[in-house]
């Protein structure tokens, strides 16, 4: 075998000898294999980008339909979580502050969804889902990626993802009102009750909850910063117990993504009396 080497310039690959083999340069690693293939993978690495890039693509069209569709948000005590907290005269009969009273005659929905959609759209976990299944950046492990070049988030749009440490603190909020809701969702106009409505808001509340609270930002805010976590017990017992939600981060991201739209649509059905919400209240 040739051990012949070939001269290439400072960061430029070498060019491919008469043989296809390429022979590492005195002092450096081996060179990077040239493979004309996208990739060597077998299995079908493009599924999970795809079922995300789907699921991601039907719930924007969801959200964007039920945001505009204005209507069939309230059955009593049920309020849409994405119109919650009701910020308009709309909703008058909910009890909540209506701040912009009849000055917004657009959807309520439209004020409110900025927030917990932020909050969403700049997740580190969802970041991956992105890069994977819109950017291609890479579409999976030992993919080669189409781009020729890469910025990072260093630029517009991919630099907004650096405030998702600021939607935390409104997610919070949100995520109070949200247990509110599903309080009130006990009080039926013929007295305190339950009702299959009430389930539904309740599940999705703390679905909501362990989404917020497993994020990456809330288990920094509890416990970064610190050279020794052992000198801040309180802090550092906090962040252990955060730190086993956010193993599960993944799965809270998608099990609140697909139960606030089946909440949105179980209140739906029930306003628009396509559904008979069953409850007993006394």
């Amino acid at each position: 075998m040739s051990t012949d080497v070939l001269p290439r310039s400072e960061g430029a690959e070498p060019k491919r000898p008469p043989g296809g083999q390429f022979h590492a340069p005195p002092g450096r690693g081996p060179a990077r294999a040239a493979i004309s293939p996208r990739t060597l993978r077998k299995d079908a690495w493009w599924a999970n980008p795809l079922v995300t890039a789907v699921v991601l693509v039907g719930f924007t069209a969801y959200g964007i339909w039920a945001a505009f569709r204005d209507s069939n948000y309230w059955a009593k005590p049920y309020l849409s979580p994405f119109y919650s907290p009701c910020l308009t005269d709309r909703c008058a009969e909910h009890r909540t502050p209506h701040i912009f009273g009849d000055l917004w005659t657009f959807s309520p929905a439209i004020l409110i969804l900025i927030f917990p959609l932020g909050f969403r759209l700049t997740c580190y976990y969802y970041r991956k889902a992105y890069y994977r299944s819109f950017w291609l950046s890479p579409p999976g492990c030992a993919i080669a990626e189409p781009h020729r070049s890469y910025s990072g988030e260093s630029r517009f749009p991919l630099i907004l993802q650096n405030i998702h440490r600021y939607f935390f603190y409104f997610a919070v909020i949100f995520a109070a009102l949200l247990t509110y809701d599903a309080v009130l969702a006990f009080d039926f106009p013929d007295g305190i009750g339950i009702g299959v409505g009430t389930g539904v808001l309740i599940v999705n509340a703390v679905a909501i909850w362990l989404y917020t609270l497993s994020c990456h930002s809330c288990r920094h805010l509890c416990g970064g910063g610190l050279k020794l976590l052992s000198k801040a017990p309180l802090r550092y017992r906090v962040w252990s117990r955060l730190s086993v939600l956010n193993r599960n981060h993944m799965r809270f991201a998608w099990a609140s993504l697909l139960w606030i739209m089946v909440t949105d649509f179980y209140i739906w059905l029930v306003a628009a009396g396509h559904l008979t919400d069953y409850h007993w209240a006394g």
